[in-house]
């Protein structure tokens, strides 16, 4: 038996993005809205109701007024927005995040989609945390560099412009204000006591995304060691099939002297990476922010929920 599911916000890139993992599969009968229609409440209500799975690709507002239109018990929401990701109703749709974390999957009928930079940024810190190498207090900075798509449709636009403005030819940091949208998610779900200083970067390419953390090792866990910085990543994603911990100073990247942020594009992997020196480490985790870090994603929170295979379509 085919499963209904529903796409509200079925033009912007998740939304597109999801309907081409559903695309010929058997097991999911897509509803679609009239376009004509996609702002009435009501036809909204009812297909959200009447759908098994309903992702929610909106802004946050429109999400959490989207929410509230559900009231079929069987309706399954995962919001791929950020109004619900620490919320204490909604259960946090990294599947990797820790043991048990499938089974909340599998048993909600509220799922909060990660944020692309989150997700990198947590699936390198949580273990660290949880294994005691990273002290909760420990202050820690981030950057990531991601491709021009995460910024949506008309962020694209003006990337994919003829002539492209000169300023869009050179990355360009943002989130300048130090209070970017994905910091809640990125404190509540690695158990850090202190706010990241986080510096995302967009540069001119579609998409791709990694996420660096340099951290000192005397600022670690006494007797913490690059061996044992790996050793705890690599033993959290043993057998995970969308998480792959590459060899300590992996030698492949170590010889063309970069990081390519693009690796994972047209994936749902994660790899993460761990390079240091004699006193310092530097944690990485790169994906396809259009992948692991949206769409692909959600589409493997569904797949959970509903007992399939999760990498099924992906």
């Amino acid at each position: 038996m085919a499963h209904t599911v529903f796409v509200d916000g079925q033009e912007g890139t998740t939304g597109l993005r999801i309907h081409e993992y559903l695309a010929g599969r058997s097991d999911a009968e897509v509803l679609r809205i009239d376009p004509e229609r996609r702002k009435d409440a009501a036809e909204r209500a009812r297909l959200l109701n009447a759908a098994d799975v309903a992702f929610l690709c909106l802004p946050d507002a429109a999400a959490r007024e989207a929410a509230a239109l559900v009231n079929n018990p069987r309706t399954c929401l995962i919001d791929a927005s950020t109004a619900h990701r620490t919320h204490a109703d909604w259960v946090f749709g990294l599947p990797e995040l820790a043991t048990g974390q499938r089974d909340k999957l599998r048993a909600s009928k509220r799922i909060a989609n990660p944020g692309c930079h989150a997700t990198a940024f947590i699936v390198l810190l949580r273990p660290l945390v949880d294994a005691g190498v990273v002290p909760p207090a420990l202050p820690v900075s981030a950057t990531s560099i991601t491709g021009y798509s995460g910024g949506g449709k008309k962020m694209i636009e003006q990337y994919q412009a003829v002539p492209l403005e000169p300023a869009l030819t050179s990355p360009r940091p943002y989130g300048l204000t130090l209070a970017h949208k994905h910091l809640p998610e990125m404190m509540a779900h690695t158990g850090l006591a202190q706010v990241p200083h986080f510096m995302p970067v967009v540069g001119n390419f579609y998409k791709g995304l990694a996420v660096t953390v340099p951290l000192h090792l005397s600022q670690l866990a006494p007797g913490a060691t690059a061996e044992s910085v790996h050793a705890a990543l690599a033993q959290r994603y043993a057998g995970e099939r969308f998480v792959r911990v590459l060899p300590l100073r992996d030698p492949s990247t170590l010889e063309s002297g970069f990081l390519d942020v693009q690796a994972c594009n047209d994936s749902n992997r994660i790899d993460i990476l761990v390079f240091a020196n004699d006193s310092q480490v530097l944690v990485a985790a790169r994906l396809d922010n259009l992948g692991k870090g949206a769409s692909g994603a959600a589409v493997q929170a569904m797949n959970i929920h509903l007992g399939f295979d999760e990498s099924l379509g992906l």
